[in-house]
């Protein structure tokens, strides 16, 4: 099997590689442009040249998303701008990367090789301040942030895809990630910051009280439902929210870490303009949806996630 990761050098698409991997007869290739403002570390790549190609590509041309789809049985759209802070500051490249890009990436399928299936990993966050107690896929969409905004835009392309031209397409809203691989950079997923900053001993801040919950996944358990919605022909056409069952305040979160990580404490602090105006409150997300259909569940919770963590970082 030819499996496609692109933006397969980031957080999320590095796991997924090592996922991939994990099936004999799959061969990977993985399509990133290396842009060091959003990828992970090129180096954290399995080191198997025999099973994986690397093309140094960017999403937005035409000729190198064209030349890569070709011959592809799978395709992860893992690429794109990740950063709600950035989204804000730089509203036009994050609709060239998480607009323009996805539509690049289809129309490349839907040219070069319409009978792959292809797997776009979008956001929990479109969904915005939550207005149930529980947030479906029938919730409504208020995003706080343009980031989200755009993921949100783009789940439609893929679903119009599907149903336009009979592209196998299906889009996964993922939850806060942690875990190996990522940027310990505050604008890019606050746990692996939090992780970051435990690691070199410092304390972890968290604005206000800490107390809105979020929900939390370990990134395995994120490349592991990607792995299975790809081959799965129920799911395609549709948007499903995949997370886990683990709703945990930021103050909790901070705790968690720095007790696993034997970090500096945990400090708070008044809250920044920035981060105030796209704050959401309080969400709680199902995924019942995906799994009475795929039977797939998560197998970490924050606990046994983090200390899954620790043990790769420091073995």
């Amino acid at each position: 099997m030819q499996v496609l990761i692109v933006g397969g050098a980031g957080f999320l698409g590095a796991n997924l590689v090592r996922r991939c991997l994990q099936e004999p007869d799959v061969r990977v290739t993985v399509v990133d442009s290396l842009d060091p403002r959003f990828m992970s570390r090129r180096e954290s790549l399995p080191d198997v040249p025999e099973r994986i190609q690397f093309l140094q590509g960017d999403l937005l041309s035409e000729t190198d998303i064209s030349a890569a789809v070709v011959d592809q049985d799978v395709i992860f759209d893992c690429a794109g701008q990740t950063s709600h802070p950035v989204s804000m500051d730089q509203p036009y490249l994050d609709l060239q990367l998480n607009c323009l890009g996805s539509l690049r990436l289809l129309e490349a399928v839907r040219h070069h090789n319409p009978t792959a299936s292809v797997v776009f990993t979008s956001s929990s966050t479109v969904v915005g301040p939550a207005v149930s107690r529980a947030v479906d896929e029938d919730h409504p969409e208020r995003p706080r942030d343009v980031y989200s905004a755009n993921k949100g835009v783009a789940e439609k392309y893929f679903a119009i895809y599907h149903e336009k031209y009979g592209l196998r397409t299906v889009s996964l809203r993922l939850p806060n990630l942690f875990g190996p691989y990522g940027k310990p950079d505050a604008r890019f997923g606050f746990i692996n910051y939090f992780i970051g900053l435990a690691r070199s001993g410092r304390p972890i801040q968290v604005f206000g009280e800490g107390r809105q919950t979020r929900n939390v996944m370990y990134v395995e358990d994120a490349a592991e439902v990607l792995w299975r919605v790809a081959g799965d022909a129920r799911l395609f056409g549709s948007t499903y929210f995949a997370t886990s069952d683990d709703h945990r305040s930021i103050t909790e979160i901070a705790e968690a870490v720095d007790e696993c990580f034997a970090g500096g404490g945990v400090e708070h602090v008044a809250w920044s303009a920035g981060r105030e105006q796209i704050e959401v409150g309080n969400v709680s997300l199902s995924s019942a949806r995906l799994r009475e259909i795929s039977g797939w569940r998560p197998r970490f919770d924050l606990r046994s996630g983090l200390e899954r963590m620790r043990d790769v970082l420091e073995p």
